[in-house]
């Protein structure tokens, strides 16, 4: 009797530690899915923030807070309580001052922006911005216009974040040979507005002026070394300076302006 018992003991013991296990092993399930759902939850979160966007022109205000955002598509403006989109217009511009007037109307709303470039100071974080922004917007059957006062920018095209080495200068092909050292090659830093690299025999650094189709290569500096004889580095120079739109295609960063002056620069890694 006493062994029967003891064989008994033994097989409650075993049973409870089996199912113990199994209790275990189901936590750990359950907590791995979980894990791995918030991973994945995560990872999609990253990889919408780096997804490139297509709005050109961003702008803030307060009292009461706003913002409005530009794109190749649409309008949209916001506040705490309210949003309004609208399709994407043409602005008009002012021949004598860099002025655009956006003027939009559909049944629901009618707004108008004017963005003009001019130093801009956010009331509330003292961020300054280049461009002043005036908005004014109506909606449905109101009387009258609302208006809005705050500070913008535009957003320089990500795709010009890399580094560029010339191919080509106002139509010719270009090698080392053409310059003292290297062939002239830049990155640019999209997202500060700045460049930096190689003139072909000098260093070079500088400012991007951008806005929606206007690209522009400003406050270039060099350094002061002698050069060989011969060299485009000047005549590379000069021409960066008076570039004036861009396209970026197949790996290329094409420069050009209304002289039909043009650089040709390839993406390397």
């Amino acid at each position: 009797m006493k062994k029967i018992s003891i064989f008994l003991l033994g097989i409650s013991l075993a049973v409870f530690s089996c199912m113990d296990k199994k209790s275990k092993v189901g936590t750990t399930e359950v907590l791995t899915d979980t894990t791995s759902e918030e991973s994945m939850a995560n990872a999609k979160v990253a990889a919408e923030k780096s997804q490139p966007t297509d709005v050109y022109f961003k702008a803030t205000g307060t009292e009461p807070f706003w913002s409005v955002t530009i794109s190749e598509e649409m309008i949209k403006f916001k506040t705490p309580e309210d949003s309004v989109m609208t399709p994407h217009t043409t602005p008009a511009r002012a021949q004598d001052s860099n002025v655009k007037r956006y003027t939009v109307q559909t049944e629901s709303a009618s707004m108008t922006i004017q963005i003009r470039q001019m130093e801009c100071t956010n009331a509330m974080s003292g961020e300054v911005s280049p461009y002043t922004v005036e908005l004014e917007l109506k909606k449905g059957s109101a009387s009258e216009y609302s208006s809005y006062k705050g500070c913008g920018a535009y957003v320089t095209d990500y795709r010009l974040h890399d580094i560029w080495v010339l191919e080509s200068m106002n139509g010719i092909d270009v090698g080392r040979e053409d310059f003292g050292k290297e062939v002239p090659s830049m990155e640019i830093k999209a997202a500060e507005n700045t460049f930096m690299g190689n003139a072909g025999c000098n260093r070079m650094s500088g400012s991007l002026f951008f806005e929606k189709g206007l690209l522009r290569f400003t406050n270039i500096a060099t350094t002061k070394m002698l050069c060989q004889s011969p060299n485009k580095e000047n005549e590379f120079l000069s021409t960066l300076r008076a570039m004036t739109s861009y396209t970026v295609e197949n790996n290329r960063l094409l420069l050009t302006n209304p002289n039909n002056q043009s650089l040709v620069f390839k993406k390397v890694d």
